[in-house]
């Protein structure tokens, strides 16, 4: 059993496929992210697309106190540093992590302006790009494909572990070799907010955009090279257990490097607020031995070269009214998600 999870791909004897595992197979050493708010704001606020944004959103609920959009992007990067040094002691390089709104809701000469300053640091070896499907075009995609190939930064370069492994590539069986420990061109990913793969969804939380757009903008990144994660929410209302189950196969034909996924967390203010409180019953919500079920069941079905980056989120208690899963932290629940696997006897990909 143990070697078939190796050819899998599965980092560390896991029963699925983590994406800090990846990181460190690939570049020989773990990269952490560093959260950026550079100032952006969302065209489900400003008027463009809607006003309010999606009826569970609190932008403050989701990035540390480090990270505010009145200081500058090297302030917050460094004191990013200083934050994440406290649990990862031995790690000496980051990705800038635009994660605040949507991040490439600009001109593109801001865009480049705001990531070629944060690949600047020197403790910065890329960038991930948090951002909505409508909100690239060809132009801005076809600049991150140059970025990511070294087109851009001439004489860019860092220093990594480096790694004499192998590891496996998520598009199929090839194995590539990460030996090599100089960067000359950044790590460039993109990651999009689809939610759900449910247009009745998607209209019921003023997302602004269908399914058909994120499926698109996916290809359209995808097709230039660029690494791609997505983010999914488990228990929007209307949503039954059996249709998150079925975005499984919907996921699966995505050309994603990554997934997260988050438990959706009722945020004090928010629209969902109100709309919880009114129609409870419409929400499907989970207990946390139920939800480690649920996901198990999820991770069967998804296809065994997918990378999973989370499986919870985590909200300050201070946006919420109800904490139902206690202040248990992510590490906590990563050792359970694997304890529940082991006594299934099951994997990611098994049923897929």
């Amino acid at each position: 059993m143990q070697e078939q999870f190796e050819s899998y791909g599965f980092p560390d004897g896991k029963r699925y496929n983590s994406f800090v595992g990846y990181f460190k197979r690939k570049y020989g050493e773990r990269l952490q992210k560093i959260v950026l708010d550079a100032g952006f704001t969302c065209p489900n606020r400003d008027g463009k697309v809607g006003r309010g944004g999606c009826t569970y959103c609190d932008n403050a609920a989701f990035h540390p106190s480090y990270s505010t959009a009145g200081k500058s992007l090297h302030q917050q990067m460094d004191e990013g540093i200083e934050f994440h040094k406290v649990r990862y002691r031995t790690t000496e390089h980051y990705l800038a992590y635009f994660q605040s709104f949507s991040n490439t809701y600009a001109p593109l000469e801001r865009l480049r302006q705001l990531y070629e300053e944060a690949l600047m640091h020197p403790s910065v070896v890329g960038i991930v790009i948090g951002t909505r499907p409508d909100c690239v075009d060809e132009e801005k995609l076809d600049y991150l494909a140059d970025l990511a190939a070294g087109k851009v930064l001439p004489g860019w370069s860092r220093q990594l572990a480096g790694s004499s492994s192998e590891c496996r590539t998520a598009e199929g069986n090839g194995m590539v070799d990460s030996s090599e420990s100089l960067r000359t061109a950044p790590i460039v990913i993109v990651e999009y907010g689809i939610e759900s793969c449910f247009d009745a969804t998607l209209l019921r939380i003023n997302r602004g955009h269908d399914y058909e757009t994120a499926r698109r903008a996916i290809h359209m990144t995808a097709s230039r090279g660029i690494d791609v994660g997505a983010h999914f929410i488990l228990g929007l209302p209307g949503e039954t257990r059996q249709m998150m189950l079925d975005s499984c196969a919907l996921i699966n034909d995505l050309p994603l490097r990554s997934v997260k996924f988050h438990q959706l967390q009722i945020v004090k203010g928010t629209r969902m607020e109100q709309e919880y409180a009114e129609k409870p019953q419409d929400f499907e919500r989970f207990s946390l031995e139920g939800y480690l079920d649920f996901f198990v069941d999820m991770l069967e079905r998804l296809r065994p070269n997918l990378f999973i980056e989370r499986f919870v989120g985590e909200v300050p208690p201070r946006f919420v009214n109800e904490t139902p899963w206690g202040l248990i932290r992510n590490v906590e629940l990563l050792r359970l998600l694997e304890k529940r696997l082991e006594e299934r006897q099951t994997w990611q990909g098994r049923l897929c």
